[in-house]
């Protein structure tokens, strides 16, 4: 394999790394999106006591902020 090859393997496979790292980002992105969904039902379903309205809403607050870290990640100008 000349050079030229061997940088163009090189390359590709840090492509493939990276596009492994952005699904695996995505993934996450969208299980904490689907847990926020799954507490918003909850808070519309039932009886909700104030308490609980105000863990709910803690919990939304915290996935907004992995949320956001997740986004920021995700983003082409992210530094590892």
């Amino acid at each position: 394999m000349n050079k030229r090859d061997e940088e163009q393997l090189s390359y590709l496979k840090g492509q493939l790394d990276w596009s492994r790292r952005q699904a695996w980002l995505l993934e996450q992105l969208e299980m904490k999106l689907r847990a926020m969904r799954q507490i918003a039902f909850y808070a519309l379903e039932g009886d909700t006591t104030a308490t609980e309205v105000e863990q709910l809403q803690r919990e939304i607050e915290e996935c907004q902020q992995e949320v956001r870290e997740l986004q920021k990640q995700i983003s082409p100008d992210y530094v590892h």
